[in-house]
């Protein structure tokens, strides 16, 4: 294992400057993953459980997603909610039992609500989900084929929960996976950047968000 001195920022940038650093690219038709953009997990002003790294997150998303949809590609939000006992958390909610934990998003409430900011169109496809992945347990991966999708444009939060496992499971799938940089957020600085850098490493293309903008207004 390599110790060295440098933040998680550092590292990524490294990573990133790079002129020789592999990428899968781009196919032929995408599909734009938007995940979690509900108040928990976006309203600063309202919720400990949210997080913002770029101030102009949701701005990038509603971008790429208009532009997506104009060009008939597939636009998908994700939130999470669970029943009135919190059961289909699973595991996943037995380590903490307060107002804020994970399990307590009931459906219809303040937390899981969408934040207002973002614009989601009557087109585009809302899936409720329990689990980080975007994939699990939701029609996600029958909904991308049927639109014949070889790419997948993952946003969202965190960069470091439910981003990273939406886009391991992307490629994991067969799916030419980009995760732009503008559009992701998470708690702490070290966890964005270095699972922006393992992502990078591994998993997916890490990318301005204007290098997305810019394939889909060329098509």
């Amino acid at each position: 294992m390599v110790c060295e001195d440098k933040t998680a920022r550092q590292l990524f940038e490294q990573v990133m400057a790079n002129p020789e650093r592999a990428k899968f690219g781009f196919g032929d038709k995408l599909a734009i993953v938007n995940v979690d953009f509900q108040n928990a997990y976006t309203r600063i002003d309202e919720f400990k459980t949210a997080y913002e790294t770029d101030p102009r997150q949701i701005e990038h998303v509603n971008t790429i997603s208009a532009l997506a949809r104009a060009k008939g590609m597939p636009v998908i939000w994700t939130h999470v909610a669970y029943a009135e006992d919190g059961g289909d958390a699973g595991v996943w909610g037995t380590r903490s039992d307060t107002p804020d934990s994970l399990q307590n998003i009931k459906y219809g409430s303040r937390r899981h609500d969408f934040d207002a900011r973002c614009q989601i169109d009557p087109v585009d496809t809302i899936y409720t989900k329990r689990m980080p992945s975007a994939f699990f347990e939701t029609p996600l991966q029958s909904l991308l084929v049927w639109h014949k999708v070889d790419t997948v444009i993952v946003t969202g939060g965190s960069t470091s929960g439910c981003v990273r496992a939406t886009a391991v499971d992307s490629l994991s799938r067969g799916y030419r996976t980009i995760v732009p940089i503008e559009t992701c957020a998470d708690k702490h600085e070290s966890y964005h950047f270095a699972n922006l850098t393992d992502l990078q490493l591994k998993y997916a293309d890490v990318e301005p968000v204007q290098t997305v903008i810019d394939w889909l207004e060329a098509r």
